[in-house]
């Protein structure tokens, strides 16, 4: 049996560094690891209490939900804006929380990592993110780091999937992940 972890990028963008990052997740997962890398959070609304009921929760929403519960892990992938996470990703967070204890990030297993142009890689972003995810009860490992710095020109003529070093690092930390989804089983 493997363990399913739900990668959500928060950059819209097509040509994204961190959704790079994701894919390379993907084709580097560990031996039973699956990476599901997230499509749509741009069709998820603003979180809206109002719209939060039982037979109205928007179908991208309830989407993600879904998705979010069949996963035994999450890896969000943060780029910084204005030194912080995008909304995307805080959005997706706030959507994965409910219902208030039981969202589908409750207790389980949650790592953030990402790249951005500045020299630190984004981490300012990547703590509110981790941040945010646990207060939303997910279980934050907040050792399992990864951020890398100069995104435009690190991967300006190569792909994340074909740097060694963030290949070994990311694969780390989905290890790191999978244990944590199997000790939460």
């Amino acid at each position: 049996m493997s363990v399913r972890i739900l990668a959500l990028v928060g950059s819209l963008r097509a040509g994204s560094h961190n959704r790079q990052l994701a894919e390379a997740a993907v084709k580097h997962a560990p031996e039973g690891v699956e990476v599901e890398l997230y499509e749509g959070l741009v069709d998820v609304p603003f979180y809206n209490e109002d719209i939060d009921v039982e037979g109205g929760v928007p179908a991208a929403a309830a989407k993600l939900r879904e998705a979010a519960g069949r996963s035994d892990g999450f890896l969000l992938f943060s780029p910084e804006y204005n030194g912080t996470m995008p909304a995307v990703l805080k959005n997706a967070i706030d959507w994965l929380s409910r219902p208030y204890g039981a969202g589908a990030l409750t207790a389980k297993p949650v790592a953030v990592v990402g790249t951005a142009f500045g020299q630190f890689g984004g981490v300012w972003a990547q703590d509110e993110a981790r941040k945010a995810a646990g207060l939303a009860g997910g279980a934050v490992l907040a050792d399992v780091k990864l951020s890398i710095p100069g995104s435009v020109t690190r991967f300006a003529e190569l792909h994340p999937a074909d740097d060694a070093e963030v290949v070994t690092s990311l694969t780390e930390v989905l290890r790191q992940v999978a244990q944590g989804a199997a000790a939460a089983a």
